[in-house]
């Protein structure tokens, strides 16, 4: 009896995915819940277990397929059914499909050859990547008749010469046979290196970040403003207390936590950073819901740090900490990226020094980190070398008044270089 894989339930409003890779191969064995699949849908990557155990008998949609909720991936029949003979998907990468122009080219007489022309192991494998027939390639330069990989090559370039250019016909070439494109990129006159191209699908993550991004641009009137912080403070406690803070929190005390709780300071003093307009409405939050901006290997997401005015520094360092590695292994889920009413997003881990943060609508602005760089500054006369990072503060002028960001930023700052302003919410 076969057991159908449908796609499952993907979150409120989201109706389609696309399946990202197979994680298994007709005829695998597949234990009962044992991830099988991956979906990517706008915006997190999720895994389709095995309903039951047995064989996985056939794979009904390939990789890079887009898949509606309830639909059918798969079918796994028990230990003893049929397996349907089909193609591997489990690999993401396209399948290569050899040159039509090289299967169909006709070969002059002056170089037709027997039909038992024997190839070597190496030019046999280069000929059948590219569909080439032995009987076309001749001369045979190789000991006992043998057609070498050379020859290959040779006859590639006399193909090259003599009909219409198949320059073409190589783009389709993947990567994973990057030994054979390297070949006949050389073996082409004017297909260097330096001229290859790549085309490459957007995935549904990347494709709903530029989305949101331009509807930010569309729809905001955004404007930056600019201020720099002295971190000698934060990191005089950080490096007085971190190996303690780990050992009792079982979590690292990192930098993220001290401007999460500088922020909050400042949104309780200046509401209008932390609303958001709804139509002709403007809708205020009395809670902090903090987004932290985390680059992944599929883009960028927002997960996002609940009640961020309730919560401790190791309360708030634990919630990254698990995000971080729930991001990192794609497992971060609807609910985690829902809603938010602010974020902070840190470029000084990639070396930036300076930028300006689009906003994550519907909120109505985003601080920016951005690298700490010691730097001589002037304090009380006197020049001295302090590390020192700029920020940059992206808001909609649409609810927010050009005051009231500039007083929110020299909130955070006051209290990133006095942070006893934190505990007295001040």
């Amino acid at each position: 009896m076969a057991i159908e894989v449908r796609v499952p339930s993907l979150g409120e409003s989201v109706t389609e995915a696309t399946v990202a890779r197979w994680l298994k191969n007709v005829g695998d064995r597949v234990e009962a819940d044992e991830p099988i699949a991956e979906l990517e849908t706008d915006k997190v990557t999720l895994e389709v277990s095995a309903p039951s155990a047995g064989v996985l008998s056939e794979i009904t949609v390939p990789a890079g397929s887009n898949v509606a909720v309830g639909a059918l991936m798969a079918q796994i029949s028990d230990a003893g059914g049929a397996v349907k003979p089909q193609p591997t998907l489990a690999s993401s990468a396209p399948i290569v499909s050899p040159p039509p122009a090289i299967q169909s080219a006709s070969v002059p007489s002056s170089m037709a050859a027997s039909d038992k022309q024997v190839l070597s192991p190496s030019a046999q494998k280069m000929a059948a990547e590219l569909g080439v027939e032995g009987a076309q390639i001749v001369p045979a330069s190789g000991k006992d008749g043998r057609v070498t990989k050379n020859d290959v090559l040779t006859f590639l370039k006399s193909y090259g010469t003599t009909t219409n250019s198949p320059a073409a016909d190589f783009s389709s070439l993947n990567t994973q046979n990057g030994s054979v494109a390297s070949s006949v990129q050389a073996a082409l006159p004017g297909v260097g290196e330096k001229r290859r191209e790549e085309r490459v699908p957007m995935t549904r993550l990347r494709k709903r970040i530029a989305e949101r991004l331009k509807q930010a641009q569309d729809t905001a009137a955004i404007l930056t403003t600019f201020n720099e912080v002295d971190m000698s403070a934060v990191m005089a406690i950080r490096g007085r207390t971190k190996d303690a803070f780990e050992k009792k929190h079982a979590v690292k005390l990192g930098f993220m936590s001290f401007f999460v709780q500088a922020c909050v300071v400042a949104l309780r003093e200046i509401p209008a950073v932390n609303a958001a307009i709804d139509g002709d409405d403007t809708v205020y939050h009395s809670y902090c819901d903090i987004g932290v901006a985390v680059g992944t290997p599929q883009g960028l997401v927002v997960p996002i740090i609940r009640d961020a005015e309730t919560l401790s520094f190791a309360q708030i360092e634990q919630t990254i900490a698990e995000y971080g590695l729930k991001a990192r292994d794609g497992k971060l889920t609807m609910a985690d990226m829902t809603g938010g009413t602010f974020t902070i997003s840190n470029g000084g881990v990639y070396g930036s020094l300076m930028s300006t943060p689009i906003l994550n609508p519907p909120q109505s602005a985003i601080l920016g980190m951005h690298k700490i760089q010691e730097r001589p500054i002037v304090v009380d006369g006197k020049i001295e070398i302090r590390p020192m990072m700029y920020l940059a503060l992206s808001y909609d002028h649409r609810i927010i008044d050009g005051k009231e960001a500039v007083t929110f930023l020299v909130r955070v700052k006051e209290c990133l270089e006095d942070p006893s302003r934190i505990l007295l919410r001040m």
